[in-house]
Order: structure tokens, then C-alpha cells, then sequence
């Protein structure tokens, strides 16, 4: 949905309800003003940089009162521009929404913190509280039937007297918003609509806590004798966390990506690696009170019958109508096009796999548990190439300096560290940037970056704003952030991450850049279709391994010298090493997302559902889904990826014919045309324009598959 349905969550307060009366509303100022100013979320921003967020202020009691109040507020201006007894017009219809709930937008940098960084059981049980009247407060505007007229009176003259464009583009989505999320639905099917949102509301909340729940409660302890393949600073990391737990002396491997994922591939324990392996992919699968397989077949089933209200056959087709696949059946044709390579990859993988294990004498045959081990075995015996060599030489602050230096070169930024106790922050591991102009010293926003895992903190990476640029009601300086889940190291050590690692870093930075370079005027148009706005952050994976930053930033974390011209070869030859395993794991889950939501769910098992579809599709039984359903969050503790996880091969595709475009060009990757035409028509137009226009725009022709199968290593198919 829009900003407006997104931001917006309470019900209408007793004089809202009764009528605007003069007395009413003075009344309702004076607790409105005494409301904000003694809970400090509901209050502005102020301070330097045009005002940041109180993170040191802000407390877990104080979100339930903030969330009720700000909807509150924010359903009086919807009321108020419903209820306009003036025509509607662009700006006291579309305008007025852009600018309403203002209130509750603050709250929600402080919800969303508490969210995703600094989880707590004291904040989740408010969370399980508010998910239904949040679910309320939306089906309010979005079943709003005079709000809804005055939308489509503006969207019916833009017909046939159209706007700016910018204006046209706001009014487009804010309607067909409102129109996919039931508009024109009668009395009878809203009722029901805002029911099942409401009930999905709930049980997504409930869903991302069990997952986070098994997280938190299934850590790994290892002995000194069981520590055998690990490196020296994963096993000091390990200490320091297992002793952070009290079990001093022992070594914990935590149930998340960044301790799992090093764990399986240098442990020599296999029993072990197998304990690891079954925590991770066991999560939200355990048959106990947080196991997620009931709620995902009540998901599915309340998905398909919102739907069904509109006249829909099923939740892909709805979902798809406004993205660039535009179709079910467009998505399944790239997935399906590229599946039969990357399993094909897998088997050739897995030969080569087994013949190392069998030459080590090591007696087994390859097990899921063993693909990262052996594959890193593989890796040094066909490349000569160590991943834990390559980690010497990445280090994470000398990685920060090289997306500074990579936005300096491409976008024209520069990064200046604010000065401790400047910016307020919500925990001592987050440090800020102020990000201006390089020529003209303009301030453009401030950079929060939070780095490491701890307790309370979802798994992954992820970037996210505080605040977004617009100039409707003046320029609006950029708050923005990005949050890893590296190790933390032992005191006095290095952070040394993977390659991969290091991909990922750079990926979410490229969501940031997206922020900070936005040009667009309306709050909407910050907004973004979801199978497009993973491209600029896949593109700029690419400038990892541009030479500009291997031979300045990647440098030993001992020596100080800088990454040999012969490792770099090696690892440039080995780009498409192990494509297999990473193309099939992550199209697996892109496939049994959209399986599920085009399959009757009546009585659906989901355990047998994935297990049956991924028979039918030839899974590899040596690999398993990047996301297993019960623990699959994009898809099932929320829908902004549901039906959509495929999303990041259309985006793939994008990315490597775009990368195709700085290879021809005369300076490469740095080339200062190529460079201003992806910002101005890749980055800064946001969702201001149609995303396969801007890519036209930019490339001067749509997208071609056969740049994405080079980058893989797989057979390139005929024409």
C-alpha cells in the first residue's frame, strides 16, 4: 500500500467520532500537546541536522501510548481531509495525505528500532497488543468511503486533464492502492477484509517472534577439543559471546546466519556441523509451542480469501498486478529458465565434492551439513583459494572506507564522521555520518550504521530510513541506516568478514545511496515496486571487485600490505564457483514462495507441501532452501515479499545487463557518463516514473537474460 495505509494505525477518539465541535477540538489540542510532550516519541525532533531521532531517550513503556495516540492524531487528519467540504483537488485531497500522520511517522523510527535492533520479550507482548488495532486503524483509511471518493474524483479528472508528472504519478498509486486493498469492495466483504487483516496482523507478529524465539534459544557449546578447522578470531568471538552467557571456558555457536554459516564450513566436527546445521534450518519446525507451520497454512488460506473479495483467483495475481513481472506466470518463466542450469551446476558441484571426501579417506557421502565444508575444500584444491586467506585481507572498517570511496566516485558523497555524543544513538555499537556534496558541501543526511548481531536483534542485513528526502513542504534531509549481523569481535580484534559477507555489506549499502540520492517531491514516490528496488542495491555489489577498491582497501589486518595481484586473480577466476549451491538455494525458496500462493490451501500440510514440490522440482537432496517455510520471514512475518521473493533473480537480471553497460564503457565501472545516467535515472527518480521506463532510459533497451547466465558460469541459451 501507500505511505498513507502504511503509516496510519488507531481508531478515532470519542470527539473525532462525534462531531468536530469547537469545544472538542480545543480540548483535544491541549491533551494532544500534553501527549507529545511527555512521551518522547510522539514529540518532534530536534537537535542538529535538522532534528534526529531521542535513541537515547526512548523507552519500551512508553510505545503503547505513542502508537494509540499517534493513530489517533493520524486519523483525525484523514477525517478531516474526508470530510473537506470543498471539491476534491490534488492538493487538499492527495497533498493533505501526504502530509497526515506526521505524528505516528516519528513513533515508528522508534518502533521499528525496537523491532528489528533492540527486541525485548517486554516489547514483543506490546507488539502482540497492538498488531490487531494497527490492522483496525488501516482498514479505517483504507475503507474510508468518503476519503475514497474524493481519491477517485482526483484520479478521474487526472484522466482526462492530467497533472505534473510527479503529481499524475502520486495520484496513479495512491488509487490503485486503494483500490487493490479493497475500495470498491460493498458493506459486507469490508467488513470481512478488515477482519482478515486484522487476523493476519497477529499472526505475523506472532510468526517473526517464534522465529526469533528459536534464534535466541538454540546456541551450540563447544569444548576447546571441539573447535578443531576454526579460525583464530571466530573462536576468540566465540568465547567472548559463550562467556557473555555465562558459560565461561565453552564456545557458542549462535542459531543465525553469520555463526552457522562459518561454523559448517571450516568445523572438522561433522556431528557437530550436522547440530548446527539442524538448529538453523529447524527454525520455526520444531513441532513445539513456536513452531510456524499452523500459522502459515491460516496465512494462506486468509490471503486467498482477501482476495477472493476482489474477485482474484488467487494471492499471486493480486500481488503481481503492479510489478514489473506484472504476472505469476512472467516470474515462473525467468525462475524456470534459469532452474535447470543451477541444478545442473549443483550435481557438478557435489561430483567434484565427493571426490575430494573420498580422496581424504573421509568415508562419507555428502550430506547438507558437509556443502559448505567440502565446497571450501573444492575451492582450494581447483582455485588454490582459501576463503579464510581472502578474510585477512577484509576487514570491516577498511570496507566502510571503500563504500565511502565507491559513493565519492559514483554519487559525488562524502562521508565525515559526527562526532561521538553529537547524534543520539540507541546502542554504543552504532556509529553516524554526516554525508554531504564533495564539491559544494551541501548536507544531504546522516549515515547510522549498527554492525553487529547481539541478543534482541533480528538475523540478516537490512537498511532502512528514518526520514526521506522530499521538497513538498521544503528539502527534507536523508536519515539513513544499515544494519549487519557480523561477530563481534574479542576486545582489540579485527571484524574480519567473508567475501560473501563483504557482498552483502556493499548490497545494503546500495539501498542507502538509493536514499540519500532521491530527487522525488512527494512521500509516495519514495516508495519502491518490489521486483525493481533490489537492482540498485545488486548493482553496486559489483564495485567490490572493481580493481579501484581491491588494491586500496583490501589489505592484511596484521601486515598492513596490501592483497597480492595473485590471490586477486584467483579469486576473480573463481566468481562463479559454487553458483550452483547459491542460485539453488535461493531459487528454491523464490519457487515454493510462489507455489504456495497458487495452490488451493485447503488442508494444506506445509511440511509436505515443501517436500513434495521440491521432489517435483529435482532438489539437489544435498542442499536445502536458503529460507525453509517455517522460518521464511520475508513471505510470512509480513507480505512485502510474499509472492515476490523472486523479486531478487528479476532485479539479477537487471544487474548484470546494467553491469554490461560499464564494461563497454570507456573508464569502466568509474566511467563518469555511465555513472551520471545510474543516478539519474536508475537511483534518483525513486518510484516517480515506471521502473522499466527509467531502465530504458538508462540502458536505452529492456534488460536481456543472457548477461545474467555469463555472470553465472551457466550455458547462455540459444535465441
Amino acid at each position: 500500500m501507500t505511505k498513507h495505509n502504511l503509516r496510519h494505525i488507531k481508531t478515532l477518539s470519542l470527539c473525532a467520532l462525534i462531531a468536530f465541535t469547537t469545544s472538542c477540538k480545543d480540548d483535544k489540542k491541549k491533551e494532544d500537546t500534553m501527549a507529545k510532550n511527555e512521551n518522547i516519541l510522539l514529540q518532534e525532533w530536534t537537535g542538529p541536522f535538522d532534528g534526529v531521532p531521542a535513541f537515547d531517550k526512548m523507552n519500551v513503556k512508553d510505545v503503547k501510548e505513542a502508537v494509540e495516540k499517534g493513530m489517533e492524531l493520524g486519523l483525525e487528519d484523514i477525517e478531516k481531509i474526508a470530510n473537506n467540504p470543498e471539491p476534491a483537488t490534488f492538493e487538499n485531497t492527495i497533498a493533505a495525505m501526504e502530509r497526515s500522520a506526521k505524528d505516528l511517522d516519528r513513533v515508528f523510527t522508534y518502533y521499528g528500532i525496537l523491532s528489528s535492533n533492540m527486541s525485548s520479550p517486554e516489547f514483543r507482548d506490546i507488539q502482540i497488543e497492538l498488531a490487531p488495532k494497527l490492522s483496525d486503524y488501516n482498514s479505517k483509511i483504507s475503507q474510508n468511503e468518503k476519503l475514497f471518493q474524493r481519491i477517485k474524483a482526483v484520479y478521474d479528472a487526472s484522466q482526462t486533464t492530467p497533472l505534473e508528472d510527479d503529481q499524475q504519478r502520486v495520484v496513479d498509486l495512491t488509487y490503485k492502492s486503494f483500490e487493490m486493498n479493497g475500495a470498491n469492495l460493498d458493506a459486507e466483504k469490508k467488513k470481512r477484509y478488515a477482519e482478515i487483516n486484522k487476523e493476519l496482523s497477529s499472526i505475523y507478529t506472532k510468526f517473526s517472534n517464534n522465529v526469533l524465539h528459536d534464534e535466541e534459544n538454540y546456541v551450540t557449546y563447544l569444548n576447546a577439543d571441539q573447535v578443531g578447522g576454526l579460525s583464530e578470531s571466530f573462536t576468540k568471538s566465540a568465547a567472548k559471546i559463550a562467556s557473555d552467557k555465562g558459560e565461561d571456558g565453552k564456545y557458542a555457536i549462535t542459531n543465525t546466519r553469520s555463526s552457522m554459516d562459518p561454523f559448517l564450513t571450516y568445523s572438522t566436527e561433522r556431528e557437530l556441523r550436522k547440530q548446527v546445521w539442524n538448529n538453523y534450518y529447524s527454525r520455526g519446525d520444531n513441532g513445539d509451542d513456536y513452531d510456524n507451520n499452523e500459522l502459515i497454512a491460516q496465512i494462506l488460506k486468509l490471503r486467498k480469501e482477501r482476495v477472493g473479495l476482489m474477485g482474484y483467483d488467487n494471492y499471486a495475481e493480486w500481488r503481481l498486478q503492479d510489478r514489473m513481472a506484472k504476472t505469476p506466470e512472467n516470474a515462473m518463466d525467468l525462475m524456470m529458465a534459469v532452474w535447470p542450469a543451477a541444478i545442473a551446476r549443483v550435481k557438478e558441484e557435489v561430483a567434484d565434492m565427493q571426490a575430494v571426501a573420498n580422496a581424504n579417506g573421509d568415508n562419507i557421502t555428502i550430506e547438507p551439513w558437509d556443502y559448505r565444508y567440502y565446497a571450501e575444500k573444492v575451492r582450494q584444491k581447483k582455485y588454490d583459494l582459501d576463503s579464510e586467506e581472502v578474510k585477512q585481507y577484509l576487514q570491516l572498517d577498511k570496507l566502510t572506507q571503500a563504500l565511502f570511496y565507491t559513493a565519492a566516485r559514483l554519487f559525488n558523497y562524502e562521508f565525515t564522521p559526527v562526532a561521538e555524543g553529537t547524534v543520539p544513538v540507541f546502542h554504543e555499537d552504532v556509529n553516524v555520518w554526516e554525508v554531504t556534496d564533495k564539491d559544494s558541501g551541501k548536507h544531504i543526511g546522516l549515515w547510522y550504521l549498527d554492525p553487529f548481531a547481539r541478543e534482541g536483534k533480528r538475523s540478516g542485513a537490512w537498511a532502512t530510513t528514518y526520514r526521506s528526502h522530499t521538497t513538498y513542504d521544503g528539502a527534507e534531509t536523508v536519515l539513513a541506516s544499515n544494519n549487519s549481523n557480523f561477530v563481534k569481535p574479542a576486545p582489540g580484534e579485527p571484524v574480519l568478514v567473508s567475501w560473501d559477507d563483504a557482498t552483502t555489506f556493499f548490497h545494503e549499502f546500495g539501498h542507502a545511496l538509493h536514499f540519500f540520492s532521491s530527487n522525488v517531491k512527494y512521500p509516495t514516490l519514495n516508495g519502491g515496486v518490489r521486483d525493481y528496488t533490489e537492482f540498485q542495491s545488486q548493482l553496486l555489489e559489483r564495485w567490490l571487485s572493481t580493481d579501484e577498491v581491491i588494491n586500496q582497501f583490501l589489505v592484511h589486518y596484521k601486515t598492513g600490505e596490501p592483497i597480492p595481484a595473485t590471490l586477486v586473480e584467483k579469486i576473480k577466476k573463481a566468481s562463479t564457483f559454487n553458483q550452483g549451491f547459491g542460485t539453488t538455494e535461493y531459487l528454491a525458496s523464490a519457487l515454493i514462495d510462489m507455489k504456495l500462493h497458487l495452490a488451493d490451501p485447503e488442508n494444506i500440510d506445509i511440511d509436505k507441501f515443501e517436500r513434495e514440490t521440491l521432489k517435483e522440482l529435482k532438489m539437489p537432496k544435498e542442499l536445502v532452501m536458503r529460507h525453509r517455510t517455517p522460518q521464511f520471514g520475508h513471505v510470512f512475518s509480513g507480505e512485502g515479499y510474499a509472492t515476490a521473493y523472486y523479486g531478487y533473480m528479476w532485479a539479477d537480471v537487471l544487474t548484470s545487463d546494467a553491469s554490461e553497460a560499464f564494461k563497454e564503457a570507456p573508464d569502466g565501472f568509474y566511467d563518469a557518463q555511465v555513472a551520471k545516467k545510474l543516478v539519474d535515472y536508475l537511483f534518483a527518480p525513486r518510484n516517480s516514473m515506471d521502473p522499466a521506463e527509467a531502465y530504458r532510459l538508462f540502458r536505452g533497451r529492456d534488460a536481456k537474460i543472457e548477461a545474467l547466465m555469463k555472470d553465472r558460469g551457466f550455458p547462455v541459451p540459444k535465441k
